[in-house]
């Protein structure tokens, strides 16, 4: 059987915290209610000590969509101001959970909160045993956990969990890992607290690894990915949702996990949330990018055309995009040109007259960077005209 893996969606925390991602409350009700169209088994909905805003959105997320099956989650520093603000955000909740979290790494601790290993691991303990107060789901993440002595992250990871944490989060806050150090890593956490708690991740992409250490961990034992749509989020962004959901959708016979992500609703997420914030993802993203189901080059458009399967692994309709799509462009070659002057209703041209638009059509694409139907048009109608008239 699949192994059950969970999806905590951070999109509108950590992902609206980053530059040209801010959202309205209204904004945030509005993407909340196609996540939970989507499935997201966790939705932090946002941090409500940074802001007037931030607690109002997860309020009102909790009221609206608190019934569903659904834990809304707020995030909290350890500290008790933060717990008692996220436990008042999350009062309407029917299935609340406080992500309290403090840095870990000696980097963090000398720099950052000048604090001592033995501060830090007791304001861990005090703000889990607050949050307990509040709610029984509460989760515990470890900053910058990735870069944290292994042997005082396993120290800390024992003592949230007795102190009543039911999941423990190891990010890699700054991207810094590999994926077989991060399984390694995490493979040692999950055998130290056992079945006590679930073992999640948070992964950033720095070094363009989020996915893949997210994948790497879930092998290692992890049951949670912490994930954004689009991959939005600090820096670089995070593991992005649409890529890890569909690499076990895809990939099942090696990959025995699942999600109960509703995968047909993953395109228009990206296009909602584009909509709502300052940028959309880059052409060539996978899954939900303009060139991820688009093909140019005549070789591929050529198998394409074929059998789909023989350049697209993915049905573009199990994410939401109506179906893949043929570029003409300077590398297209005769069987796609053909086939868009079929579409474009000129279906009894001679291969010799194929011959002579496609001739007209390269010299075109040779100067433009994309050859228009309204073009291929022109073309079509030119051959006709140069057709001999039918006796009478």
């Amino acid at each position: 059987m699949n192994q059950r893996v969970h999806i905590f969606d951070t999109t509108l925390r950590d992902g609206e915290q980053s530059p040209g991602c801010s959202m309205t409350v209204p904004e945030k009700l509005k993407m909340a209610a196609k996540l939970v169209e989507l499935g997201v088994d966790i939705m932090e909905a946002g941090f409500p000590i940074a802001s007037h805003g931030d607690f109002e959105a997860v309020d009102a997320i909790s009221r609206e969509f608190g019934d569903r099956d659904l834990i809304v989650a707020a995030l909290a520093r350890s500290t008790r101001l933060d717990v008692e603000r996220a436990g008042e955000a999350l009062k309407h909740a029917k299935r609340a959970r406080i992500h309290t979290f403090i840095a870990t790494s000696d980097i963090h601790l000398q720099y950052k909160l000048r604090k001592s290993r033995e501060q830090v691991l007791e304001e861990a303990v005090k703000a889990v045993e607050l949050a307990r107060t509040y709610t029984d789901d509460v989760e515990f993440s470890a900053e910058d956990a990735s870069r944290t002595d292994p042997d005082y992250l396993e120290q800390v990871s024992r003592a949230v969990v007795a102190a009543g944490a039911s999941t423990v989060n190891l990010p890699d806050t700054v991207g810094f890992s590999v994926p077989t150090e991060y399984a390694a890593f995490i493979g040692r956490v999950v055998k130290a607290i056992g079945d006590k708690a679930i073992v999640s991740v948070h992964c950033h992409d720095d070094l363009g690894l989020a996915v893949a250490n997210s994948l790497a961990a879930v092998e290692a034992g992890a049951r949670q990915i912490e994930c954004t749509i689009n991959g939005i989020g600090e820096r670089a962004g995070n593991c992005s949702l649409e890529e890890i959901v569909m690499i076990f959708k895809t990939r099942q016979s090696i990959l025995p996990y699942e999600t109960r992500i509703n995968t047909e609703h993953l395109f228009s997420a990206s296009q909602l949330l584009t909509s709502m914030i300052t940028f959309g993802p880059q052409p060539n993203k996978a899954i939900v990018g303009d060139n991820a189901f688009a093909h140019e080059a005549g070789i591929h458009q050529d198998g394409y055309l074929k059998n789909k399967s023989t350049y697209e692994i993915i049905d573009p309709t199990t994410v939401g995009v109506p179906a893949g799509r043929l570029v003409l462009g300077k590398h297209s070659g005769r069987h796609a040109m053909a086939s868009r002057c079929l579409e474009l209703g000129f279906p009894d041209f001679t291969k010799q007259e194929i011959d002579t638009i496609y001739q007209g059509f390269t010299a075109l694409a040779d100067r433009v960077k994309g050859v228009r139907n309204d073009q291929i048009i022109a073309l079509c109608k030119e051959a006709v005209a140069k057709r001999a008239p039918v006796s009478a």
